[in-house]
Order: C-alpha cells, then sequence, then structure tokens
C-alpha cells in the first residue's frame, strides 16, 4: 500500500474550502484527473478518473464527515483499491490549510512505477493547486452539504 500526504493553504474561510469539497460532481471542474463523479445518496459516489491516459472507474463510500473538519472515504469497488480523508484547518478568518492523505494500492506496472518515483504524489499536488486556484478565483462554494457522517 502507497500512502500520498499533501498539504496546501487556501485563502478562503474554512467553511468556504469544505463546502466546496463535499460538491462531488463539481470536481471535473477542477481536478484534471477526474472525469466525472455521480453521487447517489449522502455517502455513495461513482467516479471515473484518467491518470496518464490510463481510465479508471469505481465506486466510494463516505465514511466519516464532519463539516468544516473532514471528508473520509473507502473504495467499495471497481478498479481503485484506496481509502483517503481530507482535513480543513481553519489558519484564520480567510485562510485554511487543506490536508490529503491517500492510501491506494498501485496496481500494474505503471502503477507501481508511479508510486515510486513520485508521479502520483506529484499529481495529488498538482491537483491541490487545482483547487486552491478554483476556490479562490471563485470566493464562494458551489454548495455545501452539511451533513453529519460518524466514523464507522
Amino acid at each position: 500500500m502507497s500512502q500520498i500526504i499533501e498539504t496546501i493553504d487556501v485563502a478562503v474561510p474554512v467553511s468556504t474550502a469544505y463546502n466546496q469539497w463535499t460538491q462531488f460532481e463539481q470536481f471535473p471542474e477542477f481536478l484534471e484527473h477526474v472525469e466525472s463523479i455521480q453521487q447517489s445518496g449522502d455517502t455513495h459516489t461513482r467516479w471515473r478518473v484518467n491518470i496518464g491516459g490510463q481510465v479508471r472507474e469505481f465506486d466510494a463510500d463516505i465514511t466519516e464527515q464532519h463539516p468544516d473538519e473532514r471528508v473520509a472515504w473507502n473504495s467499495t469497488g471497481g478498479q481503485v483499491d484506496h481509502a483517503g480523508v481530507v482535513t480543513f484547518h481553519k489558519l484564520d478568518d480567510n485562510d485554511t490549510r487543506v490536508t490529503v492523505q491517500l492510501d491506494w494500492e498501485p496496481e500494474g506496472l505503471l502503477e507501481k512505477i508511479g508510486s515510486a518515483t513520485g508521479v502520483a504524489t506529484h499529481a495529488v499536488k498538482d491537483e491541490l493547486q487545482h483547487f486552491k486556484e478554483y476556490i479562490e478565483k471563485k470566493g464562494s462554494a458551489d454548495g455545501g452539504w452539511r451533513g453529519d457522517v460518524p466514523a464507522n
């Protein structure tokens, strides 16, 4: 199992960063490798990603979610085996630190090489930069789900 941990500071209030992150179906607008996400219910999503020309589809369930604090998930089926958590830390009234931790199982030679050489880590870092640019330019979230999902 490989692990990626990346952090970025965004110049928006914690509630704005968190609310945008809960709008999963909007991810393709700012995450380059995400082609689509379909959400069915409060805790189930279906993802289609394209990384290095490799298209993968998988389901993921939200396993824990607390407004302005964290969103955790686990893949439940499909072509990608991973789990992760995004945490939100208020730095001050207008700045937030966003941290992504992703645990994944590289499959095939290309993914194993990408994991070993840091390509996957760089991709996550780039995607966080895209999130930063998107939310700072907008200044507000596209919506927000403020429900609470207790840890399983």
